[in-house]
């Protein structure tokens, strides 16, 4: 069985991730690979330097009444998985970034990179220039357009025999663009195309065409990343109340959920041997990490940010300090709506934040947050840094940072309002550090109460936001007064297995077969 998948990240590759869809398409490969699935891997381009490429060819791409010139290389080939990159000057235009923030058009310049990307896939798959093809996974809204491709355009005859899957990563990203009248439209992109507008148009939008609706409708199986988050989507957001869910698609998601099409598989994770796992640090060291990480943000801009000075200011306090406070709450991740909306919650004036903040401090413990993304959130944060001692937000990402703090923490704090799966709380839990996290999506699905962590729900917003505070208070108490039990749940996390290999079995039972 030959698999090829499409999408816009791969962590395998350097400069080639920005999210989680970048480490499943690193992993999710070689797991098939060792139970003899041939997989090839497709992403575009953006102009890494460090890739080795070896010439496989020249693809003609019809696109925007041009005929356009992409090419077609292998980078990388072991252990059963062939990688391969598409170039064109669109791809690697913005300096290497794999997304632009268009403010006043949402998607349109991304839009007309993957779409371009979807055609050169097409066509090559088309002219076997990578061999047969058994299965077509499509990953995400950039990789949706070759579905529409192969459904409508009569030019597409091998391609049209090839069983597709497509894997729903982040409902909330949709790349919804016009059908028509835009530089950015599928109408641009495909004068030719004949459609059929009823099965691929946003449903709030008649008059724009939805990349993920159309891909969902479209293909022979869809698949989301993890068992609760399929029911999820089945069901109207009400994102007052505080619950994510189909996000305006559910009635698609049901539709494919009676038809037998709808799939919810786990995403993995990979499990280092003894050998290979790394040697914990003090915190003592980790802030000696912290401050150099620091002086290289501040070194990057023009001006000093906040953030970073006021951390610097706290790193330095907390090394002056005799010993150190536990517990160490922790925290790492982009700093979006998804992952802080419950902790950016009003509370007595301030936030939600300073409440755990507050909580953790009676306990005599420590807030360590790592992660970067809005500007209003990292604002917020900041914010929240200079009112609490206890606090140090690390207004940035790096790997290292963020592995040792896994290490490092007693408790990993994830209030995420909806996380298709989550790769977080499995890094976390392989360290041996228990969870209290929101639940919903695969955090619900990994996580078990008091046995491997602590979970919170809630109706609305406010009864999340006091659960989480009831929550983050249980687990303070049993690490304070009952320190063997916590233990054990320490013991609990690190042993979870959620392994790739597990998970390739039923990817080819559940998606190929």
């Amino acid at each position: 069985m030959h698999v090829v998948m499409v999408a816009a990240e791969n962590d395998r590759l350097p400069s080639c991730k920005v999210g989680g869809v970048a480490d499943v398409i690193r992993d999710i490969p070689y797991a098939l690979a060792e139970q003899q699935v041939r997989c090839s891997v497709i992403v575009p381009d953006y102009g890494q330097y460090a890739l080795n490429r070896e010439f496989v060819a020249d693809i003609a791409v019809p696109f925007k009444q041009h005929l356009e010139t992409a090419t077609l290389w292998r980078v990388a080939s072991d252990s059963g998985v062939e990688q391969y990159v598409v170039s064109h000057s669109l791809f690697s235009h913005h300096g290497g970034s794999i997304y632009c923030n268009d403010g006043d058009q949402p998607f349109a310049t991304d839009a007309n990179k993957f779409a371009l990307f979807c055609a050169a896939v097409s066509e090559l798959l088309e002219h076997q220039m990578i061999g047969p093809v058994d299965i077509l996974h499509l990953h995400d809204w950039h990789a949706a357009v070759v579905a529409v491709l192969k459904t409508f355009s009569p030019r597409f005859v091998n391609l049209k025999q090839i069983k597709t899957v497509y894997t729903v990563h982040n409902l909330a990203l949709q790349g919804i663009r016009p059908f028509k009248h835009d530089d950015s439209s599928l109408e641009s992109w495909f004068p030719t195309l004949s459609y059929d507008g009823s099965r691929i148009c946003d449903h709030l939008y008649p008059h724009c065409f939805n990349p993920m609706r159309a891909a969902i409708n479209l293909v022979d199986k869809v698949h989301l990343v993890s068992p609760t988050y399929c029911e999820e989507v089945q069901h109207s957001s009400d994102h007052e109340s505080g619950f994510f869910g189909g996000e305006g698609l559910e009635n698609d998601m049901q539709a494919a959920a009676r038809t037998g099409r709808l799939a919810g598989i786990l995403n993995g994770c990979i499990y280092p041997s003894h050998e290979e796992q790394t040697q914990d640090l003090t915190l003592s060291q980790y802030c000696d990490l912290a401050e150099q990480s620091l002086f290289v943000w501040m070194s990057n801009g023009e001006a000093l940010k906040p953030a970073h000075y006021i951390a610097h200011q706290r790193v330095i306090q907390w090394r002056q300090q005799s010993t150190f406070r536990r517990p160490l709450v922790t925290s790492v991740g982009r700093l979006t709506d998804q992952k802080a909306l419950l902790l950016r919650q009003p509370k007595d004036g301030q936030l939600i934040l300073d409440s755990v903040a507050t909580l953790i401090n009676e306990y005599g413990g420590v807030l360590v947050i790592l992660g970067s993304g809005d500007p209003h959130l990292e604002y917020l944060f900041t914010q929240v840094m200079a009112r609490n001692e206890n606090v140090l937000y690390l207004q940035g990402y790096g790997q290292e940072l963020g592995d040792h703090l896994y290490d490092l923490g007693d408790l990993f704090l994830m209030p995420s309002s909806f996380e298709p799966c989550g790769i977080s709380q499995m890094l976390a839990m392989r360290a041996g550090q228990p969870c209290l996290a929101h639940q919903v999506g695969g955090l619900k699905d990994t996580i078990d109460h008091e046995r491997t962590g602590f979970l919170f729900a809630g109706r609305t917003l406010d009864e999340q936001s006091q659960q989480l505070l009831a929550g983050l208070q249980q687990a303070l108490d049993i690490h304070r007064n009952e320190p063997q039990r916590y233990l054990e749940i320490k013991a609990n996390a690190r042993t979870q297995r959620f392994s790739w290999d597990a998970i390739a079995s039923q990817y080819i039972e559940k998606l190929y077969e």
